[in-house]
């Protein structure tokens, strides 16, 4: 009775790129979020990159690859996974900074998704507060992360768009059904249609 009462999520990826085009070597932290109904049965909640730099050529991407790989079990879909990532690098005084927060769901249909992550910083409240920071190579950043995952709070933060990153995964679900979610790869929800299914032939139409 119990291993029918709860479902399983698997999910799997990569962390691929990113995108910042006014910095160079860069690395990312990573972590999951749920809700209180979630647990993590295998894998990792959180992790680091590599340092990487910037490729020499026109796209100037920062490719990291770094594979995903966490299994999480609930009884309700309440509170579905997100990760959160935080790109980090060093700036002119060598100080290591934040170069950006981003936050998505982890994909609601089974199947490959890539998704591409707006990232943002957190920006001074003030003229003197940017200055101050700059100097003392203290920039604003938020002492949990995880608190971009969440709305309470948020309207009151000062943020800056800064750069992308892509990240790709492979979601598997397992006794879904048996609870009374009927969930279906986007594919297979929104088929495509070739333009000349259900119509008539020339040759058909001349006869």
């Amino acid at each position: 009775m119990a291993s029918s009462s709860v479902f399983l999520l698997m999910v799997s990826g990569q962390i691929e790129t990113a995108e910042f085009p006014e910095y160079d070597n860069i690395y990312c932290r990573y972590c999951f979020t749920h809700g209180p109904d979630w647990l993590i049965t295998s894998g990792l909640e959180e992790g680091i990159t590599q340092i990487t730099k910037k490729s020499r050529d026109e796209r100037q991407m920062f490719v990291w690859n770094f594979p995903l790989d966490v299994t999480f079990k609930s009884t309700n879909c309440y509170g579905w996974p997100q990760i959160v990532v935080h790109a980090y690098g060093l700036d002119s005084f060598g100080t290591d900074v934040v170069r950006g927060y981003g936050v998505t769901h982890v994909p609601i249909t089974p199947g490959r998704h890539t998704i591409r992550v707006p990232m943002f910083v957190p920006e001074s409240s003030s003229l003197l507060q940017k200055v101050t920071s700059w100097f003392l190579g203290r920039r604003p950043e938020y002492v949990d992360p995880r608190v971009v995952a969440q709305g309470e709070g948020r309207e009151v933060t000062r943020v800056k768009s800064q750069g992308f990153l892509t990240i790709s995964f492979n979601v598997l679900m397992k006794d879904m059904k048996k609870l009374g979610y009927d969930i279906q790869p986007s594919d297979v929800l929104n088929p495509i249609m070739p333009e000349n299914v259900g119509m008539a032939t020339t040759g058909m139409s001349e006869a």
